[in-house]
């Protein structure tokens, strides 16, 4: 019988022969983007992102940059994955992505009435109200009476659009930005994004 082996030893020879994890999560991203699942310096970013401890979402880099960034915000409307992956944000399973611009006017939000599509690499896992069957069947029929569930009670003049997620397009609202910000940086900005306001279902203080 083979005598066991000290896991300390098979690190030492990873070491050696250039096999080291580094290298390994290298060759697993060469090969995802190859195929076209991630854009390149996703592993990276991510990485870096858990190395600062960062509780932030994706989605508040790209609202907040979208806030100060007239040309950003530009590229945003028009090309959504082209300007997220400049931020270094894929969206992680090669969906398109469509940013929609909250405004007085209309209010955007989004819903999956098939199963639960969401645009999880901006937003991180999504919340089980959104999963619910109540949730995908009610915005979608009433809008106005479900926001007001949640706080969000709109003017009657304002029109309410619901967006129906898929497994090829992933929708994100972009809020207004708060009154009495402009003296705040862009990292400050971040920190009033929430996970309700990218979806829709809440408005922004």
């Amino acid at each position: 019988m083979p005598e066991p082996t000290d896991p300390r030893d098979h690190d030492h020879d990873h070491d050696r022969d250039g096999r080291h994890p580094e290298y390994r999560i290298r060759a697993v991203e060469e090969a995802l983007v190859e195929r076209g699942w991630i854009i390149p310096g996703a592993f990276a970013a991510r990485l870096r992102r858990v190395a600062r401890s960062e509780e932030i979402t994706a989605g508040a880099v790209v609202v907040a940059r979208a806030w100060v960034d007239p040309e950003f915000a530009g590229h945003l409307y028009t090309d959504a994955t082209g300007a997220c992956a400049s931020l270094g944000y894929g969206g992680g399973h090669g969906e398109k992505l469509i940013a929609l611009e909250q405004t007085a006017e209309v209010h955007n939000v989004i819903v999956c009435t098939l199963c639960s599509c969401y645009p999880t690499a901006l937003l991180g896992p999504p919340p089980e109200w959104y999963k619910s069957d109540e949730y995908r069947a009610r915005v979608v029929r009433e809008p106005r009476a479900v926001l007001a569930e949640f706080g969000t009670v709109l003017p009657d003049d304002t029109a309410i659009r619901v967006w129906d997620s898929t497994a090829e397009i992933r929708y994100v609202t972009i809020p207004r930005r708060p009154p009495g910000t402009e003296a705040l940086s862009e990292d400050e900005l971040r920190d009033l994004v929430t996970r309700d306001a990218l979806v829709g279902v809440r408005l922004l203080a």
